[in-house]
């Protein structure tokens, strides 16, 4: 997709001009704040394609606290800024964290270990509609909200593509390991991890880890 306009909310303000900084050329931001407050005034102004959220965010005049600042971010500003979608940022990766965000209405969450570039592709995502988790949250997600019952038949169908060691990467990969523990954990090279994602990608037509976790996770395969 073309290009995508984010606000960026949180309390640290190295975090986000250093975020600023390091995302693709693709990614405009045309805003940022600090607390709830602001968040809300620059998200209803700006109008933004994504808002890249603290989960905890410090609350206005100390109404909120720490742990609900996000939440309620996007209990305010969702329904005064109706075509904008939330991606979760946060350093936490508690499950009570991703599963109140998610029920507030964002359409994502990855953790602030992601690089500037996987923040660029998941903000990108979930401008396009998509649901985004960084990998080891997704089991979070599919606890708390289930999968879709009918998605047994299609998934076999889909899995039929891969051959039985594509699909060990698969899991593994759509789990979290990073190539060189899906290496270990399989006694294959790291080159060779990446081959079999290449292949695994392209067979089932997504662009990146982001979008294969959400697969498997719906599909009930983690």
């Amino acid at each position: 997709m073309s290009g995508i306009r984010v606000v960026i909310v949180d309390d640290h303000s190295i975090f986000r001009s250093g975020l600023r900084a390091d995302l693709d050329a693709k990614v405009d931001v045309v805003g940022d704040a600090a607390d709830v407050a602001s968040a809300i005034a620059v998200i209803v102004e700006t109008q933004p394609d994504v808002v890249l959220l603290d989960v905890h965010l410090p609350g206005s005049a100390g109404a909120e606290t720490v742990a609900t600042g996000g939440e309620a971010v996007l209990r305010a500003a969702l329904p005064q800024a109706p075509n904008t979608r939330f991606l979760a940022l946060s350093v936490s990766d508690a499950a009570e964290d991703v599963v109140r965000v998610i029920r507030a209405g964002a359409r994502g969450y990855i953790t602030k270990g992601s690089s500037g570039i996987e923040v660029s592709q998941a903000a990108l995502a979930v401008a396009g509609g998509d649901a985004v988790f960084s990998p080891r949250l997704a089991g979070f997600v599919l606890d708390a909200f289930g999968a879709v019952g009918g998605e047994t038949a299609t998934a076999s169908d889909e899995l039929d593509r891969l051959s039985a060691r594509e699909q060990e990467v698969m899991r593994l990969i759509a789990r979290g390991y990073a190539y060189k523990e899906v290496a270990t954990e399989l006694f294959i090279s790291a080159k060779t991890v990446e081959t079999h994602v290449s292949a695994v990608l392209r067979k089932l037509q997504l662009s990146s880890r982001y979008e294969l976790t959400a697969w498997a996770t719906e599909r009930r395969l983690l």
